[in-house]
């Protein structure tokens, strides 16, 4: 599992995951995914187009940074998710705490929609 990040102008930060977040790659992301989304009042993107596989081990990491933002005031929005990816958010209901976009504008829009 890889993890890249930038920060746009607007202070979005942008986190690209790519390959399978499985076990291994939960464990492989968990602290740096924490410690970019661990600031106050962030805004967060997750690009989960290069996501091919996400286990309930990923979820769940997902589920907790995300709740860690939402509790400093911040929020985090998931984008482009594969089918596969985007039916296991949909079969555990995470898009219903999370939102899901599938184009970028929607997704900087509605992470800084607070």
């Amino acid at each position: 599992m890889e993890l890249e990040h930038h920060d746009m102008e607007d202070g979005v930060r942008m986190i690209r995951l790519v390959g399978r977040l499985d076990l291994e790659g939960s464990e492989a992301i968990d602290l740096k995914l924490t410690s970019l989304a661990a600031v106050k009042k962030g805004f967060v993107i997750v690009d989960l187009e290069g996501v091919e596989f996400i286990s309930s081990i990923g979820v769940s990491v997902i589920v907790r940074v995300a709740r860690a933002l939402a509790s400093r005031e911040g929020k985090l929005v998931l984008l482009m998710p594969r089918p596969n990816v985007a039916d296991v958010l949909m079969r555990t209901q995470i898009d219903q705490i999370i939102p899901v976009h599938t184009d970028l504008e929607s997704a900087r829009t509605a992470v800084l929609a607070v």
